[in-house]
């Protein structure tokens, strides 16, 4: 079931890819914001609750579906790229075994843990 989940995230993530470039853009805009939702990890420098809670906002697939739907229906391509990013992103992360994070710890995530479990 796993790598069942894995593909199904590649497939997100090349989805996401390939409408970006469908809706206009060059094939490189969409690799250069790739890694852009990952500045919301500056939240755990106050703590692991604020931390989490802006991670899981810009990871939240249903957050990148609702900016890209938007984008969609105010003609707005940039906010459209922005969901696909966001979409795109999140299942990337996904893929490679990082989810929604809990409040405990940065390594706890809705997938399990990152890495060495810890005791």
């Amino acid at each position: 079931m796993k790598t069942l989940l894995i593909f199904e995230d590649i497939a997100k993530w090349v989805l996401a890819y390939t409408l970006s470039m469908y809706i206009g853009y060059p094939w490189w805009v969409f690799l250069i914001w790739l890694l852009a939702p990952d500045i919301s990890m500056i939240g755990y420098l106050i703590n692991t609750r604020t931390g989490s809670w802006l991670y899981n906002l810009f990871h939240h697939q249903g957050v990148a579906i609702v900016v890209g739907l938007t984008g969609l229906s105010l003609s707005m391509p940039a906010l459209q790229l922005a969901g696909l990013v966001l979409f795109g992103h999140s299942a990337m992360d996904r893929a490679f075994g990082y989810g929604l994070k809990y409040r405990d710890h940065f390594k706890h995530t809705h997938l399990g843990w990152i890495g060495k479990t810890l005791s």
